[in-house]
């Protein structure tokens, strides 16, 4: 997804919006979006799902995976065949997969995640509309939503209300890997 910050930038410039009007859209700060859309920062899975429902498109259109058919109804997508995001996600210590593919119309949004060993103290949780189940299929987790910490291992399961801020980090000694499903509240 190299040119990720250049779709969304003109994505923006297509819906006349400015960065101002877009961040009210998305409750996101201004300058988070500028560098979101200059590459300097990495967007959350959250971010993603705001900027998609800003722009009224799914996250596969988001992200610009190839269009499909109107009346495609099943979609595979193999593992060597998933991308991460942006590359600057990795540079940030997240590290995530979309998994649904070119699906152009979808009420979940499944996610494979390797969390990061740690998080700056002063990191944001981005909180957004909706629910999220989230199911460790390596490695032992540490979940933070609201006022609450959980360890989850592999085989363990979280499902929650995201529109409280959470955030989820690898405490294993060998990296974790994390299938996340996101449904926006519209979908539900």
């Amino acid at each position: 997804m190299l040119n990720f910050p250049h779709r969304l930038r003109a994505l923006r410039r297509q819906h006349g919006l400015s960065l101002e009007q877009l961040a009210q859209r998305t409750a996101l700060t201004k300058s988070f979006l500028s560098k979101v859309e200059r590459g300097v920062s990495a967007p959350s899975i959250s971010t993603v799902l705001k900027l998609a429902q800003a722009y009224e498109v799914g996250v596969s259109q988001l992200l610009g995976e190839r269009e499909l058919e109107e009346d495609q109804h099943v979609t595979v997508v193999r593992r060597d065949e998933r991308e991460p995001f942006s590359p600057d996600a990795e540079k940030a210590g997240y590290r995530y997969e979309a998994m649904a593919g070119a699906r152009r119309f979808k009420q979940m949004n499944p996610f494979v995640v390797y969390p990061p060993r740690k998080i700056a103290a002063d990191a944001p949780a981005f909180p957004h509309a909706g629910e999220e189940f989230v199911y460790v299929l390596c490695g032992s987790v540490e979940v933070a939503i609201g006022d609450h910490v959980f360890t989850a291992s592999e085989g363990d399961s979280v499902y929650f209300d995201s529109e409280l801020p959470h955030r989820i980090i690898t405490v294993s000694k060998e990296d974790a890997q994390v299938l996340v499903v996101a449904c926006s509240a519209e979908s539900k």
